[in-house]
């Protein structure tokens, strides 16, 4: 057993470490893509970026334990709300939510949220904006989350503008808590804010529906389905039929269709990208190498449309090392990193999709 495993195993001995080791620790645990990608960030962000996305993970946590009736979930969710705001009961929190966790929970999270006390510790160690930022953001997700998780998702989301509000729930609020923090950090990328702002929902909603694309079937075997019943309408096929053995033409003209949306919101995550300081090379890492992962992704559901596990259109480590190459190589050139972004996702573009990111910002306040 290595060290990291220990630490995850013993909440008490990991409860010890510095802030930044503590932190580190979890991250292994609870996302290998993130453990990656946050330690590029200036030393100012690592803390509070790791500390947000901690607090993201135990809404998700509490949102997707199987155990939890939607009424325990709602519970669990308004009550956090108030603890990372306050700072206060973190430790009853954690207290009575941690033996309610099933076996189907990861073990990274039962010791995620018996350690939560020291996460909103540190939370409550960062400036006043950072807080502010991160509570808004955990408030967002945690009340938007519950409302999707009361309805029916065996068959489908309605239409495509509540995969946009589902999206903005898990993910593009999370970009608007992270441009806050990226402008807090630097007043030179804070002359950008807004349109940083707009960037950012159509950053995360591009990252979400990459991972709602490749997680098809795991999601389906929960009895759950993220995809919207009106793109596949469009196209001839009813998601009521859908099945891990099916081979509908229409059926992979829909996800064609949803692939092409997400690459025009990948598109906006390089200008995101594009915006932020050519110097900053670590800020533009953590973005580049989620965006690329998520392009090559795409490409490789594109090629498999006929996929029915999400192992089949998972990327090698081999492509993960070719991406952080290629965008190190690049990171300092804006018109680089468009050259390498249309070379990879040359295959995906298609001429429908018309979202921008104001437009998708518009639709959500209505």
């Amino acid at each position: 057993m290595n060290e990291d495993r220990n630490f995850l195993n013993d909440p008490k001995s990991l409860s010890k470490l510095p802030d930044d080791a503590f932190q580190t620790e979890l991250l292994k645990g609870v996302s290998r893509t993130f453990a990656l990608t946050i330690p590029q960030l200036p030393q100012p962000l690592y803390g509070p970026v790791a500390n947000a996305y901690l607090l993201c993970r135990i809404v998700d946590t509490i949102e997707d334990e199987v155990s939890l009736t939607p009424e325990q979930k709602s519970y669990f969710c308004s009550d956090f709300i108030d603890v990372v705001k306050t700072g206060l009961n973190s430790e009853p929190f954690a207290a009575e939510l941690a033996p309610l966790l099933s076996d189907k929970t990861l073990p990274a999270e039962h010791t995620l949220i018996h350690v939560m006390p020291r996460v909103i510790e540190i939370t409550h160690s960062l400036d006043p904006e950072q807080i502010d930022a991160l509570a808004e953001c955990v408030a967002t997700m945690a009340e938007g989350m519950s409302a999707f998780q009361s309805q029916n998702l065996q068959h489908g989301l309605p239409t495509l503008a509540d995969l946009d509000k589902y999206c903005y729930y898990v993910a593009g609020c999370v970009g608007e808590m992270l441009a806050k923090l990226f402008c807090h950090y630097s007043p030179t990328i804070a002359e950008h804010k807004d349109e940083l702002l707009r960037l950012s929902v159509s950053f995360g909603q591009g990252l979400q529906m990459t991972n709602i694309l490749k997680d098809i079937w795991d999601d389906a075997e929960r009895g759950v389905c993220w995809l919207p019943q009106d793109i596949f309408r469009e196209t001839g096929f009813d998601l009521k039929k859908q099945t891990p053995d099916a081979n509908d033409p229409n059926y992979k003209k829909g996800l064609t269709h949803l692939i092409g949306i997400a690459h025009g919101h990948l598109r906006n995550a390089l200008r995101y990208t594009q915006l932020l300081p050519a110097h900053e090379t670590g800020l533009r890492n953590f973005c580049l190498w989620a965006l690329g992962m998520a392009v090559l992704t795409l490409k490789k559901i594109k090629r498999h449309l006929d996929f029915n596990r999400s192992e089949q259109v998972k990327i090698s480590r081999k492509s993960v090392k070719a991406t952080i190459f290629a965008t190190r190589l690049t990171v300092r050139s804006n018109r680089l990193l468009e050259l390498l972004f249309d070379m990879a996702g040359r295959e995906l573009k298609t001429p429908e999709w018309q979202y921008t990111a104001p437009n998708l910002l518009a639709q959500l306040n209505h």
